[in-house]
């Protein structure tokens, strides 16, 4: 893969820029990190235009449930199409829009007849080759969940029959349909270097057919350290990721409430970790440098005022002396 190129500025996000060659080398780094793995990126130049294309991992962080669209009986719902065929020439159009669809997963919906012992943690769909299956791991505290030994008369199973549908293997209730994705979870969705955040957004939600609104969301880069950077909508979450670097040790992409999260500089990031006591203590030193600083400039004020006055008796006194 070449990396070598001429220089100029690659746009990534709104007034910030950087230049070409610096970026193809975080590529480089990024695409050592992950060799022989399907995160790998790819990139070519579209018009003069560099673009890069490949899976991002988001991860999960929502606190609050989410709620899946309502889709027919024996409907097959498919994600936007993604385009991963490089060796045809790139199927992405002059704006990073995507043209052909290839290997796409997809979420059978399902009878719950048609799906024997479908409940069972085994009975999943197979994974399409070098791309995660659209899969939402469910936290157990949400509604909807079906009750081992219940037994129902023929009409309740009749009806219950009719408002259910399975997403590999784990179903769902039309009615109880709202859940909260497992926090931390990570799934996977292919998009490319000109897609700005709420295009990404707005991909992800349309990939599990999630209902809610993409303006509800943001994505944020997590570091470890407790700091959390929000992507703006004018961002390249894919460039933002490999400029961060590719170790998810390290920082990882969340998806997350606009109005459940608050950003955390790095400087505010080094203190989390601390214990209450260890921060007291430096807030006690905070305050005594605070107080030796006040103090010297009122020293320092007080004898320049001194000073002034002075002056000002002599300049007043000097005409009547004559």
């Amino acid at each position: 893969m070449d990396y070598g190129g001429c220089q100029y500025l690659v746009p990534c996000g709104k007034d910030k820029f950087i230049s070409k060659n610096e970026l193809l080398l975080h590529l480089k780094t990024y695409n050592i990190y992950y060799e022989g793995q399907n995160l790998q990126l790819r990139h070519r130049e579209e018009e003069g235009e560099l673009v890069v294309e490949g899976l991002l991992n988001i991860s999960w962080g929502l606190r609050r449930p989410i709620r899946l669209q309502m889709q027919d009986d024996n409907q097959r719902i498919r994600p936007p199409p993604s385009s991963s065929s490089w060796h045809s020439g790139c199927n992405l159009g002059a704006h990073g829009s995507m043209l052909k669809p290839s290997t796409l997963p997809d979420i059978q919906v399902t009878d719950v007849d048609a799906a024997p012992n479908a409940e069972s943690p085994g009975n999943t769909a197979p994974r399409p080759q070098g791309e995660e299956a659209p899969q939402l791991l469910r936290t157990r505290s949400d509604a909807g969940v079906r009750r081992r030994g219940s037994s129902r008369t023929p009409g309740e199973q009749r009806r219950i029959r009719r408002h259910r549908f399975s997403i590999n293997g784990h179903f769902y209730n039309h009615k109880t349909s709202v859940f909260t994705p497992a926090y931390g979870s990570v799934t996977n969705v292919r998009i490319n270097s000109t897609m700005t955040t709420p295009q990404v957004l707005k991909l992800l939600l349309n990939k599990f057919k999630i209902e809610n609104s993409a303006e509800e969301f943001a994505l944020y880069i997590v570091h470890t350290s407790g700091e959390k950077q929000k992507l703006r909508p004018s961002d390249y979450p894919l460039i933002a990721r490999i400029l961060q670097g590719p170790c998810e040790q390290v920082s990882k992409v969340f998806l997350m409430e606009k109005d459940q999260v608050e950003e955390v500089t790095y400087d505010v990031a080094q203190y989390i970790k601390f214990e209450m006591p260890v921060l007291r203590s430096f807030i006690q030193k905070l305050e005594e440098e605070e107080d030796r600083e006040v103090k010297k400039l009122m020293r320092k004020y007080s004898i320049l005022r001194l000073m002034i006055e002075q002056r000002l008796e002599e300049i007043s006194e000097g005409p009547t002396a004559m």
